[in-house]
């Protein structure tokens, strides 16, 4: 099982950072692979499904997603229902007092960390139509070396939105096995 973790500091209360990230359809702003985001079940809570429909190159594919958990205002477990086994969390931890590198205008942060689990070996290889003489594995290859920066790119989208302007955000990321 591979992981990739992306965290970095937000200047906002935890129950705010919450409540944004639970909005699951305004991920479709945050990267250029994700066309649209549909909810097809529920309000948000646990047992919320979700369409996500991506598109890279000549492909495209419509990912399942459940959230199967929420702790608010500091936890949003999910997982994928089908095609790959993948799942993962929003963690959200509020700080007592701000960092020393807040701005000076910050009344609240939180620590905001997107961990995701995958098995890229899971990964069915009906589940897209490929061009003639395009091979599954080499488009599985691609796709790994994208993730990682797909992950620091939303999680650069979502601050900007989440605290109403772009700053520089100092991101840590850590990744754990063969795919990444």
């Amino acid at each position: 099982m591979d992981e990739l973790v992306v965290s970095t500091d937000v200047y906002v209360a935890p129950t705010e950072a919450y409540e944004f990230l639970i909005e699951f359809p305004r991920y479709e702003r945050y990267t250029e692979y994700l066309e649209r985001v549909s909810r097809t079940h529920g309000d948000g809570g646990p047992g919320s499904r979700y369409a996500l429909r991506f598109a890279w190159w000549k492909l495209s594919y419509t990912a399942r997603s459940e959230v199967t958990d929420v702790d608010p205002p500091t936890r949003i477990d999910w997982r994928i229902l089908k095609d790959i086994d993948a799942r993962g969390a929003w963690v959200i931890e509020g700080y007592d007092d701000l960092p020393a590198e807040a701005p000076a205008d910050a009344t609240a942060a939180c620590r905001v960390t997107l961990e995701i689990r995958f098995d890229a070996d899971s990964a069915d290889s009906s589940a897209v139509s490929l061009p003639p003489l395009v091979s599954f594995g080499g488009i599985l290859d691609r796709v790994k070396g994208l993730v990682e920066e797909e992950a620091e790119r939303v999680v650069r989208r979502a601050v900007a939105d989440l605290e109403g302007s772009e700053r520089e955000v100092t991101l840590t990321v850590r990744s754990d096995g063969d795919s990444l």
